[in-house]
C-alpha cells in the first residue's frame, strides 16, 4: 500500500509537470505569434509565462515600446485567475480549438495586470493626455486650479510636482455567476495614491448576457463603490497651495472637477454624494458610495434620464468614514 501511495504521488507529480510544460509552451507560442504581429507597430519583449495549481496563468516581464515613441511601457505580471489549474487546461484547449469538457463557463473568472509602470515624463502619456484634453474641450486645461486637483487627469508637470516619478498601477477584474445573478468586482490602485474597489451585481446569467457581444447590456441591481487615499489629497492640498490657492478655493476646484465628472457621465451629483465627498477631501481616508435601484437598471439608458434625476433613479449615497 506505501508504495502504491509513493507511487500515485510521482506519477500525478509528473502528470501535473507534463500539463504545465504544454500549457507554458502553448501560451508562449500564441505570445511570440502575438509578437511577430505587433512588430510593424511596436517593440513587445516579455519574460516567460507562469501558472499556479490554483488557477493562475500570467505572462511576466512584458515590456512594449510603440513605435514613434522612444519610451517604454513595463508590466510586472499580465493574466488570469480562474477557479483551479484544471480550468486553466479547458480554457487553453478551447482557445486551441480542441473540444471542452463541456464548454462551461467556469465559476469566476479574472484579468489581472499587476505592477503596470508608467514614468511620469514618458512621451507616451504626454501625447495621451494631450489627446484626452482635446477629446474633453478643457479650456481651463492650464489653470492652477484645474491642474492642482487634475480636473482633466493630472499632466505630467502636475504628477512630478506632486512628487511622483513614475505611476505604478494595478488592476484586477473578476465575473462571477451565481443562481440567479452575475457578479463583477473590479480592484484598480495607484501606489501611493489611491485604491478604488468597485461590486456590482447584474440581473441574468453571465454566459448569455456575454454571448450577446456587441448587445450585451446587462441590468445592476447594486454596485459599491470604495475609494481610499494614500496620501494625494494630502500632496494635491500642498500643490494647490503652492500655486497661490487658497483651502477655500482648493476645495471649491475640487468640487468643480467632481461635478465636470459627472456631466461627462449623465449625473448630477446631489448633496447625498457631495456632502460626504467634501468629508472625504478634508481627511477622511475612505469613501464609500452605494446604488440600489428600485429594480435592475441598464446603465446605458441612464442617457435618458435628465442628469439631475439619476442620483435618486440609482438610489446613489455615501459615506465618508
Amino acid at each position: 500500500m506505501r508504495n502504491l501511495i509513493i507511487w500515485a504521488v510521482l506519477l500525478g507529480g509528473i502528470a501535473y509537470g507534463g500539463a504545465k510544460l504544454y500549457l507554458h509552451h502553448k501560451v508562449g507560442s500564441g505570445m511570440d505569434s502575438a509578437v511577430m504581429m505587433m512588430s510593424p507597430y511596436a517593440e513587445v519583449s516579455y519574460k516567460g509565462v507562469s501558472s499556479t495549481i490554483s488557477g493562475k496563468l500570467t505572462i511576466n516581464g512584458l515590456r512594449a515600446r510603440i513605435n514613434g515613441f522612444s519610451d517604454e511601457l513595463y508590466v510586472e505580471r499580465l493574466g488570469i485567475d480562474t477557479p483551479s489549474f484544471l480550468t486553466l487546461m479547458e480554457l487553453g484547449d478551447m482557445a486551441g480549438g480542441m473540444r471542452s469538457s463541456g464548454g462551461e463557463i467556469p465559476e469566476y473568472f479574472g484579468i489581472i495586470v499587476e505592477g503596470m509602470k508608467v514614468p511620469v515624463k514618458a512621451d507616451y502619456y504626454q501625447k495621451v493626455y494631450d489627446l484626452g484634453l482635446g477629446v474633453l474641450g478643457a479650456a481651463d486645461a492650464n489653470e492652477p486650479a484645474a491642474q492642482c486637483v487634475g480636473k482633466y487627469g493630472f499632466s505630467p508637470a502636475a504628477l512630478s510636482d506632486l512628487g511622483y516619478d513614475e505611476q505604478n498601477l494595478s488592476f484586477a477584474v473578476y465575473l462571477r455567476q451565481s443562481a440567479s445573478a452575475f457578479t463583477m468586482n473590479m480592484t484598480a490602485s495607484v501606489e501611493q495614491m489611491w485604491t478604488i474597489d468597485a461590486d456590482l451585481a447584474f440581473a441574468g446569467d453571465m454566459r448569455s448576457e456575454m454571448s450577446k457581444g456587441a448587445g450585451f447590456r446587462p441590468k445592476m441591481s447594486r454596485m459599491e463603490f470604495v475609494l481610499t487615499d494614500h496620501s494625494l489629497n494630502e500632496r494635491v492640498n500642498e500643490y494647490c497651495e503652492q500655486l497661490g490657492l487658497s483651502q477655500e478655493e482648493t476645495l471649491r476646484a475640487q468640487l468643480d472637477a467632481l461635478h465636470f465628472f459627472g456631466e461627462n457621465n449623465g449625473i448630477v451629483f446631489d448633496e447625498y454624494i457631495i456632502g460626504p465627498y467634501t468629508e472625504y477631501l478634508s481627511g477622511k481616508p475612505t469613501l464609500l458610495v452605494t446604488a440600489q435601484p428600485s429594480e435592475p437598471l441598464n446603465l446605458a439608458q441612464i442617457g435618458l434620464y435628465k442628469p439631475s434625476d439619476v442620483p435618486a433613479l440609482l438610489n446613489l449615497s455615501a459615506v465618508a468614514q
